[in-house]
């Protein structure tokens, strides 16, 4: 477990590097070009298939005690508990790579970088987990990250759309709320479909840190 986040964070330190040079290249959204936008998606290919493997070698690890041997009742008990993330990770491999690689031409590559930098909150999302494997879950530290947690994420996992769509509208002197209604309508249903599970997500989050910092606070008033 610990080696998989490991992993994982090495990935969006990356991931995120790439995308902060190619946004930061790019002064024109639309046409603006670097090689990064292209190049760092053939080393995201592996790594979403070894991280789908990796997460079903975890929940094949956590049943083990009752099934030594790998099994379709493990495989479908998989499929049942990450399927969100594997639709998160089949859409990432079968819509964004061709969308990124060919069916965008050569444009776009500033949003590919925005893309890109959705994965800053990886690493703290990682180091929580970890800390919950090693029973740390009351340290500073947990806590701390937990706040870094959720900044990044509404950060760079949804304030990431508005911002994309405030920099084309900039570029192209449009108000925000202009721009929806000035680019095609596929693009609008891209990024919603694209934000509605970092939505849920984040959701998700906010309960558990409100969970979290709630404790405290219940054991005094008892």
């Amino acid at each position: 477990m610990i080696s998989t986040r490991l992993v994982s964070s090495v990935q969006a330190v990356l991931a995120t590097g790439s995308g902060i040079v190619i946004i930061r290249s790019c002064s024109d959204v639309i046409t603006d070009r670097h090689w990064l936008a292209r190049q760092y998606v053939w080393f995201l290919i592996p790594y979403m298939i070894y991280d789908s493997y990796a997460m079903y070698l975890c929940e094949w690890y956590r049943t083990r005690d009752q099934n030594h041997r790998h099994s379709l009742t493990t495989f479908r008990n998989f499929l049942s508990k990450n399927r969100l993330m594997i639709a998160h990770h089949a859409v990432i491999l079968f819509v964004l790579v061709p969308v990124a690689q060919r069916l965008r031409g050569d444009l776009g590559d500033f949003f590919v970088g925005c893309i890109f930098m959705a994965e800053l909150s990886t690493p703290f999302v990682s180091l929580g987990r970890v800390l919950i494997q090693l029973k740390q879950q009351h340290t500073l530290l947990y806590k701390v990250n937990g706040i870094l947690t959720l900044t990044t994420f509404l950060s760079c996992r949804i304030l990431l759309f508005p911002f994309m769509y405030w920099s084309y509208g900039r570029q192209q002197g449009l108000g925000l709320l202009q721009v929806p209604f000035s680019i095609p309508f596929y693009c609008n249903v891209a990024n919603a479909f694209l934000i509605a599970p970092q939505v849920y997500w984040f959701s998700l989050l906010c309960k558990k840190a409100s969970r979290l910092f709630d404790t405290p606070l219940a054991k005094k008033d008892g």
